[in-house]
């Protein structure tokens, strides 16, 4: 993954979901009535998280959790609910600001929200990480060498999504690109669940990690498959 493409895709989704979508992500996520569209968007999302979280341990208590691309906090909030001390970092300073202002009172301490990038080295060690619909819109070796850069800081597992290379979820990325550039999230790019393990196999960082579980969820326009890493 080269620098330039990193951050030019990572300055186009900073000022998607700080700016131009806030306040549909703000409605998305919560209880509020939404279109029937948004509407199987977020029982996707639902489902997808709750996947994720099935895949966690009953009892973390004592462990570091990192939620990479956390959004408004929901993930986060029931890892801590667990007993994880979580850093749940986003691109979006207005969307943390929204996840701090949602945070149970009892879970203030075990919850730390930055804003800033999900590889910084500065945010430590970890035993477990997830990235919940947080590198769908790289490009499969670029998003491969970021969360290998994940894998140097954990211990346990990592748990990921990707929009899967399906003839559904490409007919729906085109229709998404009829509508006016202001209007659109950064372009999602689908990936072969295949391709992602053959560069995971040949990436020195990741010799010793293997792929496990792996779900795919699809309802109206959410589209998203769930794969976990485990370090053997």
């Amino acid at each position: 993954m080269t620098d330039v493409t990193y951050e030019q895709r990572r300055s186009q989704i900073e000022t998607y979901f700080d700016r131009t979508a806030v306040a549909a992500w703000e409605r998305l996520t919560s209880d509020a009535p939404v279109s029937r569209v948004r509407a199987t968007v977020r029982a996707g999302r639902d489902r997808m998280r709750n996947t994720l979280l099935s895949w966690l341990p009953d009892d973390l208590s004592g462990k570091r959790v990192l939620d990479a691309g956390c959004g408004t906090g929901a993930y986060a909030v029931e890892a801590a609910r667990r007993g994880a001390q979580v850093v749940a970092i986003d691109l979006s300073p207005t969307l943390v600001d929204l996840a701090r202002s949602r945070l149970p009172v009892e879970l203030a301490e075990r919850i730390d929200f930055r804003s800033g990038d999900m590889l910084d080295p500065a945010l430590g060690h970890f035993d477990h990480v997830v990235a919940m619909d947080s590198i769908i819109h790289y490009r499969t070796e670029d998003a491969v060498v970021a969360l290998a850069r994940l894998a140097e800081r954990t211990t346990s597992t990592i748990h990921f999504t990707f929009a899967p290379r399906t003839p559904l979820l490409a007919f729906m990325i085109g229709v998404g690109r009829l509508f006016p550039r202001g209007n659109r999230a950064p372009w999602l790019e689908p990936m072969a669940e295949e391709k992602i393990a053959a560069l995971m196999h040949t990436h020195a960082a990741l010799a010793d990690w293997r792929r496990g579980r792996t779900q795919r969820i699809s309802s109206g326009f959410y589209q998203s498959q769930a794969m976990e890493w485990s370090r053997a």
